[in-house]
C-alpha cells in the first residue's frame, strides 16, 4: 500500500508555469506505475499524464502533450508534474495516483489516490 500526497498547486497567469509534486510513503514506490488526473469544475476527472515505474515509459493526454512533462526520482519517492504554458482550461484539481497492475489512463487503473492540490490559471 502507498500513501500519496500532492503539493505544488496554486494560482498562475496564462503562460505561466508550476511544478506539481507527488510524495509517496512506503519503501516500494518504484513498484508502482504513476498517473496525474485532474478535475475541472462540473467536470469528470480525467486522465493528464503517465508514467511506468522506471519513467522511461510516458503518456499525455492530447491537451496538455507538449507543453506537460511528468517524471520521477525513486530515490525520492516522488512523482512530478512540470506544466508549462497554462491555460485557463488548465484549471483544476490535479490528483496523483499509483497501481500496482498495468498502466493506463481510465481513473480505475489505479488504486491509490491523493487528496488533490488546486491549480488555477487566470486569464
Amino acid at each position: 500500500q502507498v500513501q500519496l500526497v500532492e503539493s505544488g498547486g496554486g494560482l498562475v497567469q496564462a503562460g505561466g508555469s508550476l511544478r506539481l509534486s507527488c510524495a509517496a510513503s512506503g519503501r516500494t514506490f518504484s513498484r508502482y506505475d504513476m498517473g496525474w488526473f485532474r478535475r475541472a469544475p462540473g467536470k469528470e476527472r480525467d486522465f493528464v499524464a503517465g508514467l511506468n515505474w522506471s519513467g522511461h515509459i510516458t503518456r499525455y493526454a492530447e491537451s496538455v502533450k507538449g507543453r506537460f512533462t511528468i517524471s520521477r526520482d525513486n530515490a525520492k519517492n516522488t512523482v512530478y508534474l512540470q506544466m508549462n504554458s497554462l491555460k485557463p482550461d488548465d484549471t483544476a484539481v490535479y490528483y496523483c495516483a499509483a497501481t500496482s497492475k498495468s498502466w493506463g489512463t481510465a481513473s480505475y487503473d489505479y488504486a491509490y489516490w491523493g487528496q488533490g492540490t488546486q491549480v488555477t490559471v487566470s486569464s
